[in-house]
């Protein structure tokens, strides 16, 4: 064997590839069962609790946490603020990724990948709070797609049709954040059917805005943190334009997230008081929401604002970790843990284990694929054959 050889083997043999090929291979073998026994294989599903993680975390916090897309464009090509321009195509694949692995996510819930396009083809269920949110995922996953193509036409040397769809970066900007308006919000909509089985702490008819609201918060602190790891990993790949950039992103998105969490903070109080819910506060549920509402809305709202204040980078990017959280914590209390409250604990949802390791599969290939994408594409760096055309 070569020196070649050998060192070309060893780079192969690194910690992330290991950790990473265990994990898709347990996937496969998990998705094998799950597709040839059901439902019942590998989940803790019941007619009692017919969602779990797979909807709370694959469904809701990855839609949350791919709304980087849309706020990152809308900031740049609709408010002109052109000096974040460098985080617009991290934050489009990472949109683009995550909302790819959703429509995946879904497949393993609904159990027949062919039949998922039915509501479009064979039965319109027009009406229905879920055909709006399927169509506006299935149509903003198709805009996230067309914006991340100019990056890989870039790679490719395809220049015409690459200008063409340059060209149209603000229509579809626009129509992305439309179409993000209607299903982030409509995803809180979802839980308006269900008053007796939410609980009041949680339920409110302004579901709808908290959920468009925490999308904005989630967007801005996925930028943030995948800022942080690219400039960890993929300094490398990082020119000096995105190096220049990144401090700015940080504490402009730090302060725009600020801003957001203090408005989430007043409405929710307000969704409390509107409902005369105080009372639920002295309980069990109350002390729970309380944390929720303290420590992860107010504190990363304080924490973002004195790093804005201070210039302190450090904070502001750890604050972004315990926002990420706090979007977690919200989508698992609305979907899981503050759903069926009434339920005795024997009937409650805990989720199996292959549940968990078919959702850590699912989130193992975005990172496979943005690393694959990132090393290779101009996404981190302008492609010197097109750096007048940016």
């Amino acid at each position: 064997m070569s020196e070649n050889d050998s060192a070309a083997e060893k780079s192969w043999l690194t910690l992330f590839n290991v950790v990473a090929g265990i994990i898709v291979i347990i996937g496969l073998i998990i998705t094998v069962l799950r597709f040839t026994g059901g439902l019942a294989t590998v989940t803790n599903l019941s007619d009692y609790n017919p969602w779990g993680i797979w909807i709370g975390f694959d469904l809701l916090v990855g839609v949350a946490l791919a709304a980087g897309g849309y706020v990152t464009s809308a900031a740049v090509y609709i408010f002109g603020m052109k000096r974040y321009h460098s985080a617009v195509r991290p934050a489009i694949l990472t949109g683009f990724l995550g909302y790819a692995l959703v429509v995946l996510a879904l497949h393993y819930d609904v159990g027949r990948p062919w039949r998922l396009p039915y509501p479009f083809i064979v039965q319109q269920g027009t009406t229905s709070v879920l055909f709006e949110v399927a169509a506006c995922v299935a149509l903003y996953l198709t805009v996230l797609f067309i914006e991340f193509s100019p990056a890989a036409m870039e790679w490719l040397g395809i220049r015409k049709a690459r200008n063409i769809v340059v060209k149209l970066t603000l229509v579809l900007t626009i129509f992305g954040v439309v179409l993000s308006t209607l299903h982030q919000s409509s995803l809180g909509a979802l839980f308006l059917i269900a008053p007796s089985k939410l609980h009041p702490l949680w339920y409110s008819p302004f579901l709808p805005v908290y959920f468009f609201v925490t999308s904005i918060i989630a967007g801005l602190s996925m930028v943030i943190f995948e800022s942080t790891l690219s400039s960890r990993f993929f300094k490398n790949k990082m020119d000096e334009v995105h190096l220049k950039e990144k401090n700015d992103v940080t504490l402009g998105f730090g302060k725009a997230a600020s801003f957001v969490l203090a408005g989430y903070f007043i409405i929710k109080v307000f969704g409390i008081s509107a409902g005369n819910n105080w009372h639920y506060l002295g309980t069990g549920y109350g002390a729970w929401y309380l944390l929720e509402l303290l420590g992860f809305v107010a504190l990363p709202c304080f924490l973002y604002a004195i790093g804005v204040r201070d210039k302190n980078l450090s904070l502001i990017k750890w604050t972004s970790v315990l926002a990420v959280l706090g979007i977690i914590v919200n989508r698992f209390n609305v979907c899981l843990i503050a759903f069926n409250w009434h339920l005795p604990s024997s009937k409650r949802y805990l989720p199996h284990w292959l549940e968990i390791g078919i959702s850590i599969f699912i989130v193992t290939l975005g990172i496979i694929a943005f690393r694959f994408i990132v090393t290779r594409m101009p996404i981190l760096y302008n492609h010197p054959n097109y750096e007048d055309t940016h």
